[in-house]
Order: structure tokens, then sequence, then C-alpha cells
């Protein structure tokens, strides 16, 4: 049958339900399923309906983690007198992903009254104008948006980019991935100073992994610091040297075994070695045994089978790019907790930093050194 229109004065209701039912008929569905298509009589198009999980699972947002350390920050700013220190931001490629990460600096520091400034500079000038930043008593921290140079061949041997973070004074490294930095980082060694009053700066997103894991209470607090890891078992998935690499040693220094997946091989991470496993090691075998799941592969074809995460694991994506199907985990895998974008996390972990130089360096940079810290 046809629903005809018809010129009558009825209510709201009843031209709903004629709409409903029209949908219905041109559907070969109820009309009380068709009323998502039908919409509203306001207009307004019908809810969606609440995403069914599995027992237990859920999604963990980056707002929830990074909102008190925003706070602490806030405070923090406001014994400074209401102006915090000024960090910049080096940008000298077009990956819009870099450019997303500034956008998200900028907005965050304008909120907690932290200054930021983005200079955009050709790649070829990079070097001269961080000299400049290094020894200008104005910027108290600096950081680059990589990859810059990327696995293009250098001068100075290895990568540029790898040679970019050390040519950041460690005064002002607000991404701690200078070679001062990521040699205290492997070492274990968490203070700048034999009084044990200033501590190292931390890489920020494997910084925001560990502050994750500590507000899902994977950490156990009841454990001295540098074993509230103990017994448990992560794999990370990406060797990169400024996340994957990082964020493997970070855990291994905290008692976790730490399983290091990349794209030819796989390493197992204890506190303070790299052993190469005597079995066959792959992917799968390492992610099936892993109470934490740590995803960094920077390519929207890459994604990981949810079938092989644990139940009760926390699995968490670090890649600009969904490294597995979010849908279809939080429905099969009962327990699961899962944070898709930890970006809000890392820039809290950013404005952490940048106040810790403050606190540790000022006096130096005030002055305009940007020697290297040596012990």
């Amino acid at each position: 049958k046809t629903v005809h229109k018809t010129r009558c004065l009825c209510s709201s209701y009843t031209s709903t339900l004629h709409r409903m039912a029209s949908v219905a008929q041109q559907t070969d569905a109820h009309p009380a399923a068709a009323a998502g298509q039908a919409g509203y009589a306001d207009g307004k198009p019908a809810p969606k309906p609440a995403p069914v999980y599995a027992p237990g699972a859920r999604k963990v947002l980056a707002d929830e983690v990074a909102a008190p350390f925003r706070e602490e920050i806030r405070e923090s700013v406001e014994k400074m007198g209401g102006e915090g220190p000024k960090l910049v931001g080096f940008l000298a490629n077009g990956d819009p992903a870099s450019r997303k990460y500034a956008e998200w600096t900028a907005k965050a520091f304008v909120s907690d009254k932290l200054r930021f400034e983005l200079r955009e500079v050709q790649e070829g000038n990079l070097e001269e104008e961080l000299e400049k930043a290094n020894v200008d008593p104005e910027v108290h921290g600096i950081m680059i948006y990589y990859p810059v140079f990327g696995q293009r061949p250098s001068f100075h041997g290895g990568s540029h980019d790898d040679y970019l973070r050390d040519t950041v004074s460690p005064y002002k490294d607000a991404e701690g991935l200078c070679h001062y930095y990521r040699r205290s980082l492997y070492k274990n060694q968490r203070y700048v100073d034999a009084q044990q009053t200033m501590k190292c700066v931390l890489p920020c997103t494997p910084l925001a992994v560990v502050k994750t894991l500590e507000h899902l209470n994977v950490y156990d607090s009841h454990l001295p610091s540098g074993q509230r890891m103990t017994g448990k078992t992560a794999v990370v998935i990406n060797r990169s040297e400024v996340v994957g690499r990082p964020v493997a040693a970070m855990l291994a220094n905290d008692g976790a075994k730490v399983w290091s997946v990349d794209i030819d091989s796989v390493y197992l991470f204890t506190r303070g070695r790299v052993l190469v496993p005597d079995e066959e090691a792959t992917a799968e075998s390492a992610v099936r045994q892993s109470d934490i799941v740590i995803m960094g592969v920077p390519s929207d074809k890459y994604k990981l089978d949810p079938s092989w995460i644990k139940e009760g694991a926390v699995v968490i994506n670090v890649a600009s790019h969904k490294n597995i199907d979010e849908k279809l985990l939080l429905e099969t895998r009962p327990g699961v907790k899962y944070m898709g974008q930890i970006g809000k996390v890392t820039v809290a972990m950013l404005e952490r930093n940048l106040l810790r130089l403050t606190h540790n360096f000022k006096n130096r940079t005030d002055e305009g050194r940007a020697e290297a810290v040596y012990l």
C-alpha cells in the first residue's frame, strides 16, 4: 500500500507516524525500525544506539588521564605569577599529523597559561634556528616535530633527525630526546644531580603511556619505585627511537618483561638488557601473552588482529593511525581497556616537562647558556 500525502491540519505526532510508515513501506521495515530514517518531528536525527561492549571492556579517553596533570600544571603556573615559561616548536615538514599536534599544543598552552610559539622553517635552516633558540634567554623549552629528514642519508652519520635531536640543549629539551636524556633513560638514571633534587626529563609519548598505565592501576603502587611493573608482560609494536624503544626501556626499567616487535625482528627487553629470544618468537605469540599492548605503527595499512589480545589486557594506540579495529576489539575481548588516542596526555607531559626544565635550569637559561649537562 502507498501512504498518500494529505492536506490536513494534523498534529506533529500524526505527521511523524505518516513519515515513518512511508519509510517502512519503502524499506520493507516495521515502522518502529524506520524511526531512525524518518527522524524526529523537530528535524533532528534519531540518537545512535549505545555501543555494546564485551563484559568489563571499556574505552579510556585521553581527557580523563590528562585532566589531573593539567590541573597540577595550572596550579604551578599560578605560583609563578600567572604566566608560565615559553616553549618554541619547530615545524619543518608538511606532515598533517605534526600540524595537528602543534594545534593541540597551542590550544592546551593557552588554556593552561603557558606560552607557545610555532616557528615554521625550511629544513635546511632548522639547525641554525635551533642554535639561536638554544641561547635565547626568552626560550625555556624547545621541541621539533618529527620526522624532518626521515631516513634520508646524513652527512653526520646515522640519520639527520638523530643529529637534530642531539642539537637541542639539554637545558631546553622538552621532549627528552637528546643524547643526555636518552643515555639517562637507558641507564635508568632518574636524576640530573647527585643530590637527587632535579628529575630527568623523559620522552613525552612514552611518559604518557606510563601515566596512562598508572591511571589504570596497572602499576602496583605497593611496590617500591622501579619495581612496580614486576610480573607484568608488555609488547610494543614498532621500535622507533622517538616512542617504541624508549617506552620499552621505561617499562623494562620498572620491572616488566617487554617484547619489542619491529618489521623484521622480535626482541625481549628486561631491565638494562636486550635479548634475542632463542625460540621462534613472533608478533602473535608476543601479543597473546601480554598484559599490555602498545601499538605505534605509522601506517593506515597495519591492523593488529583483535583475537590475539588477552582478556583483561590494556591496549594503547600511540600511532596517528588506528592500528586495530577498536569496535571489534571492544565487542569481542572481555575486560579489555582500550585507549585509541593518546595525544592529549602527550601534550600534558610536554607541559610538565617544560615546567621541570624551568625548575631545573632556569638560572642557566636566563644567562643564555646552552652547554651540555655533565655530571
